[in-house]
């Protein structure tokens, strides 16, 4: 039986920044329109969570039975590892999945914008089907196109749409910024197991792209998020603010850039996460004063 501490690493933590900074942007752009609403957005925040613990307990679960974690390096896999049935770790999964939609039906009910519903099962779906099924998704190098649009575009736009009923170019503007960052999480953590993934015939984009390519892709997915923020000042000044993460931003691109793999991209997956969380944080309090 895997122990709490190993649960919760097995939930890989670090990825949560992802779940929360769209939530942040998105609640900035509902507020720059007048109508953010606290308790809206912390169920949009449970949502989120719920949904970035679920699609990770779901890759532990698809990838360990599949072989592909084997031999890897970074957080621990239930699965491969033997801490926990394969099993318990699908249905882990599937609990946090329904916990998401519990939340989001109550959000979708609050908001009284039901065709959401949908795109809630869409998000489960595809977050089910990035490494489980037959044919999953992630492993023909279409994982980025799948964080993009539900970790970027619907998160944020989700997120200001149940809140004000509208959305706004900034929120969009925040939403693919968001996305791009998103991105950029999955590509650094792709990157780092592209020796094991090539052997085990996982095609992510940073297998198809190459090393050279990918290391260039996840910089420019770093620095383009940066100029959508700064162009989000024309409407509301203080979003000028993710100006402060060029300096952080330049140190995870050096070290990428630099050749950095194996163990020595896990220090950079977790500063991209924090990077992605605090450019929710700026952005949203630059949208929102």
């Amino acid at each position: 039986m895997a122990t709490t501490s190993e649960w919760i690493a097995g939930s890989r933590p670090r990825t949560l920044p992802a779940a929360a900074a769209p939530v942040l942007v998105g609640t900035g752009a509902a507020a720059q329109l007048g109508a953010a609403n606290p308790g809206r957005a912390l169920l949009a925040l449970g949502v989120a969570l719920a949904l970035q613990i679920g699609v990770n307990l779901a890759n532990d679960y698809s990838d360990g039975v599949r072989g592909t974690d084997l031999d890897r390096v970074g957080p621990m896999r239930l699965t491969a590892s033997g801490a926990a049935r394969p099993e318990h770790v699908k249905w882990a999964a599937f609990a946090s999945f329904a916990v998401g939609a519990a939340l989001g039906l109550a959000l979708v009910a609050l908001s009284g914008q039901w065709w959401l519903v949908a795109v809630g099962a869409a998000s489960i779906a595809a977050a089910w089907y990035y490494t489980g099924g037959r044919r999953p998704y992630g492993y023909r190098g279409l994982g980025e196109v799948g964080v993009f649009v539900f970790f970027g575009l619907v998160a944020v736009l989700g997120t200001t749409f149940t809140q004000a009923d509208r959305i706004s170019w900034a929120a969009a503007a925040g939403a693919v910024a968001i996305g791009l960052l998103a991105c950029a999480l999955l590509m650094v953590n792709n990157l780092r197991d592209v020796p094991t993934d090539v052997l085990a015939g996982k095609r992510t984009l940073a297998v198809r792209l190459g090393e050279h390519r990918s290391r260039r892709v996840y910089a420019a997915l770093l620095w383009v998020p940066l100029v959508l923020g700064l162009g989000c000042a024309l409407v509301a000044p203080w979003s000028a603010l993710v100006i402060l993460l060029a300096f952080p931003a330049g140190l995870l691109t050096v070290a990428v850039l630099a050749g950095a793999r194996g163990r020595l991209l896990v220090p950079v997956l977790a500063g991209t996460g924090m990077l992605e969380l605090a450019f929710g944080v700026l952005l949203g309090l630059g949208l929102a004063l």
